[in-house]
């Protein structure tokens, strides 16, 4: 391992002079590290000087990792510039939960050394992308889930659904989530839909807040192509990729499928699904 990006979240910045820190043992160990634009300026605006080139967004250089600096919604942004380009990404948590990362920014060098020395392995996540008829979608990539939601309306949405070609059924409420496996315990989770082992090879529906309670969350195949035709008494509806929003037409359609490539996250050999389960969503913790 040679080279190094990291990438960062000003809103969840946790203890700078550990980043700082963090940032020269990264450069001690012989590494070429470079930091992204904003994440550098906003170092910068703290009163630190952070002797490390920088890059944008808009051209992301060839690197043999991906460090992200964050909670879980940095974590995505990192995984949308990067996963292109076959990138793994390494996730230190310096947010809340963080269950997308694989160690905390409090936890000293640990997980770098351990990264450095070669004891992780990679998996490999299915990523979604979402195109439509009627606008272009800038950054059509989510890791997480394509959510179809309500446009400062109350009216309920009527979404007609059609799974590989064939008509599934009208989907009537508040929205519908197309999770990813990885996305299974985001969003997904909180409407009531069933937690995934990340590397499954599925997707998942779920209605949110379902007109007919016989409308139940659907696990699908990855290679599922599933089209969805909106229609609200408002003009316009949301399509939430993975927190950011674009605004479709009433009556438009989306298509939802599996993307090209893959996020390849970088997980501790002594890091498992049952683990992160106790650990992340406290699973056998008396919270009494």
């Amino acid at each position: 391992m040679k080279r190094v990006l990291i990438f960062g979240n000003a809103y969840q910045q946790g203890d700078i002079d550990r980043v700082c820190a963090l940032l020269e043992h990264l450069r001690q160990q012989q590494l070429h590290v470079a930091v992204e634009s904003d994440y550098l300026h906003y170092l910068s605006r703290q009163g630190r000087v952070v002797d490390l080139p920088s890059f944008g967004t808009e051209q992301v250089p060839e690197a043999d990792l991906a460090l992200s600096l964050g909670g879980d919604g940095t974590f995505l942004t990192t995984a949308m510039w990067v996963s292109r380009q076959g990138m793994p990404i390494l996730g230190i948590n310096v947010g809340h939960l963080g269950y997308l990362t694989a160690g905390r920014l409090d936890a000293d060098s640990e997980v770098i050394d351990a990264v450095l020395k070669g004891n992780y392995r990679i998996e490999e996540r299915t990523m979604l992308q979402v195109d439509s008829d009627a606008v272009e979608i800038a950054h059509p990539w989510a890791l997480n889930e394509i959510a179809i939601l309500r446009h400062d309306t109350s009216s309920m949405l009527d979404m007609e659904t059609r799974l590989r070609s064939h008509s599934l059924t009208t989907y009537r409420g508040d929205g519908l989530i197309v999770s990813t496996p990885t996305g299974s315990t985001a969003y997904n989770m909180s409407v009531g839909g069933p937690i995934v082992e990340p590397t499954a090879a599925c997707l998942v529906l779920s209605p949110i807040s379902p007109h007919s309670l016989t409308m139940r969350p659907l696990v699908v195949r990855d290679d599922s192509v599933i089209t969805v035709r909106t229609h609200t008494r408002a003009t316009h509806y949301e399509v939430s990729i993975d927190g950011e929003v674009a605004l479709c037409p009433t009556g438009s359609t989306l298509t939802i499928k599996r993307a090209p490539y893959c996020a390849r996250v970088v997980q501790l050999m002594d890091n498992n699904f049952g683990s992160t389960l106790r650990q992340k969503l406290l699973w056998g913790t008396d919270q009494r």
